[in-house]
């Protein structure tokens, strides 16, 4: 009997060893000249905007998309595979300027501050998601450029992905609507 039970102990031992854990989260990738937009089959570099990656566990580089709302809308598709392991989208807080969104400088999107409804457009000429990595920055720029800011688990599906009016009236001239505690 005890040899059967040290049998199993050590059996289980070894099942536990054999597993993977928890995998750490992939750092984010730079922007490159090889970057092709998911759905615009495009290089990412030459639109202006917030970019986004999506590292799925499957391949070892990252899904690109001309705009964060793209990225952002991938993960909402139920066509789309669904290992991801991260999401990034451009920290606009860190970006140059809206041409030009910075290569290297990546939040991630479940940690982000995004404006939409701003007189902004993305990469392919939408509205947009403007993330950022503090949400100081986001009301700064929703301050200058209208909208709301919100974060990753409260933006609206139906403005992901596009499902809106690309003129549907989010924010208003009240400050409060830039708050994201009070934004709804």
């Amino acid at each position: 009997m005890r040899l059967g039970l040290t049998l199993l102990a050590g059996s289980l031992i070894a099942i536990a060893g054999c597993q993977r854990g928890p995998d750490k989260m992939p750092a984010p990738f730079a922007m490159t000249e090889d970057a092709m937009g998911r759905y615009c089959g495009m290089n990412i570099l030459e639109h202006p905007g917030p970019k986004g990656q999506v590292i799925l566990a499957k391949y070892d580089e990252p899904i690109w998309f001309s705009s964060a709302r793209d990225a952002i809308a991938f993960t909402m598709l139920p066509e789309e595979p669904k290992d991801i392991r991260a999401v990034y989208v451009s920290d606009m807080a860190k970006a140059p300027n809206w041409d030009n969104p910075g290569i290297d400088n990546w939040v991630n999107a479940k940690d982000a501050f995004f404006v939409i409804g701003s007189d902004r457009k993305g990469g392919m000429g939408t509205a947009e998601a403007v993330p950022f990595s503090s949400s100081e920055s986001a009301r700064a720029f929703a301050k200058e450029h209208g909208g709301q800011v919100l974060d990753f688990a409260d933006l609206p599906r139906g403005y992901v992905l596009g499902q809106e009016s690309e003129t549907a009236s989010y924010g208003s001239s009240d400050p409060q609507s830039l708050d994201p505690d009070n934004a709804n």
